[in-house]
């Protein structure tokens, strides 16, 4: 049987064991370079580095410390012990990191779902505010956007993953193209269309690395003109869609209660209406692929996304297509039954396909988040990747194969 008390303030202190036969014996011979110790009846000190140097590791009291200090007993003089309770010892404090490790693993993916949480309620309550409110807030917003995440592509591409069987595109021109990139959606708003702009800026860039003091690279080019197209060109067939089919949408009975001060029935267009439903349908396919991989996932989808399984794709698909269809019967728009079941496989399907390209290029890259802008989800990136192709197909979806865009 054995004692232990323990004398001092803070986290530091003095150890008092008073041990009773089984560890009765000749004391350790003093250590010329350490201070002499006061003696106590019954006092036992052994190896007293080792028992110091696993106090201050822990840093606590407790059932843990006093293991802890029997254990570093045990390893100076297993002999006074015993083999047996010395092995015993030492195999619990063996154990003892991997359950903290566990528990502190648990905590801090409790933490990081608490921020996802709270942050992914505040980014969808703003964008849609943002999206309602339609016309030049909603388009620089989008044009903020889609800076940031253009920024994020041309760093991913200069990452040490990339860069090692390629050659990135100069840090000026970079940032130029980020910067043209986020003129787009602008443009767009304010002509109604982007060709020309965006032929424009391709052949502007294509220059500027010709004429580039070092060597051209195809890969520069290629690397800059997908980050014209993937950032800047696909982003902007949402203001097409949102602010560009302004037909109204009549048959929408929310409309008809909306304030006259906030736009009316009016306000309701196709493209507001539109909007909102493919929005929604990308956040349920994402929501129920998430669930249903998590509860049924077990066979993987691709080996771009390890995490990815079919299970989880098809209550993805199916979670998206339902949206789709109860929203359309919410809003009266589509009539017909089939084109919100068409337009919620269109969503999903443009949706996987983006998620999919953004993790090969975070793959190559080495790099698990594109950046760290916002917390519990990486960068603007890892956040829209699965809008960037969706929007192109919904907007070609109303403006083509709807007649009277759906009425």
């Amino acid at each position: 049987m054995a004692t232990t008390s323990y004398w001092g303030t803070g986290r530091y202190k003095l150890l008092h064991l008073s041990l009773s036969s089984s560890l009765r014996a000749r004391p350790c011979p003093p250590s010329p370079s350490e201070a002499p110790i006061p003696a106590w009846p019954g006092l036992r000190v052994c190896n007293l580095s080792l028992v110091h140097r696993a106090v201050l590791r822990l840093g606590s009291t407790g059932v843990s410390a006093h293991r802890r200090v029997i254990t570093a007993v045990a390893r100076a003089d297993p002999d006074r012990l015993g083999e047996e309770n010395a092995k015993q010892e030492v195999d619990k404090e063996k154990t003892l990191p991997a359950k903290e490790d566990s528990a502190l693993e648990h905590q801090q993916k409790a933490s990081q779902l608490k921020k996802r949480i709270v942050f992914g309620l505040g980014i969808g309550i703003t964008v849609g505010g943002v999206v309602l409110a339609g016309g030049w807030v909603f388009t620089v917003a989008l044009a903020a956007a889609v800076f940031i995440g253009s920024r994020e592509y041309f760093e991913l591409v200069r990452s040490r993953g990339i860069t090692a069987g390629m050659t990135p595109p100069p840090r000026y021109l970079s940032r130029v193209c980020s910067v043209i990139c986020a003129v787009m959606p602008i443009l767009t708003l304010y002509f109604g269309h982007i060709d020309v702009s965006v032929t424009f800026a391709a052949f502007v860039v294509a220059m500027a690395l010709l004429l580039q003091r070092e060597n051209p690279r195809f890969a520069q080019l290629s690397s800059a003109m997908f980050g014209l197209f993937y950032c800047g060109y696909l982003p902007c067939f949402w203001v097409k869609l949102r602010c560009g089919l302004a037909a109204p949408a009549l048959n929408t009975r929310i409309g008809a209660a909306w304030p006259i001060l906030l736009g009316g029935q009016a306000h309701w267009t196709v493209g507001l209406v539109a909007t909102l439903i493919s929005i929604s349908s990308i956040i349920a396919a994402d929501t129920y692929a998430f669930l249903g991989g998590k509860a049924f996932g077990r066979t993987p989808l691709t080996s771009i996304s390890p995490k990815k399984t079919w299970e989880g794709t098809i209550a993805g698909l199916g979670g998206c297509v339902a949206t789709s269809v109860v929203l359309s019967k919410f809003f009266c728009w589509p009539t017909s039954l089939l084109s919100p079941i068409a337009f919620g496989f269109l969503n999903f399907f443009g949706s996987i396909f983006g998620d999919l390209t953004e993790s090969m290029i975070k793959r190559d890259a080495g790099v698990k988040d594109s950046g760290s802008l916002i917390p519990g989800h990486g960068g603007i990136l890892d956040r829209v990747d699965s809008y960037i192709f969706t929007g192109a197909l919904a907007y070609s979806f109303v403006k083509i194969f709807l007649p009277l865009y759906g009425v």
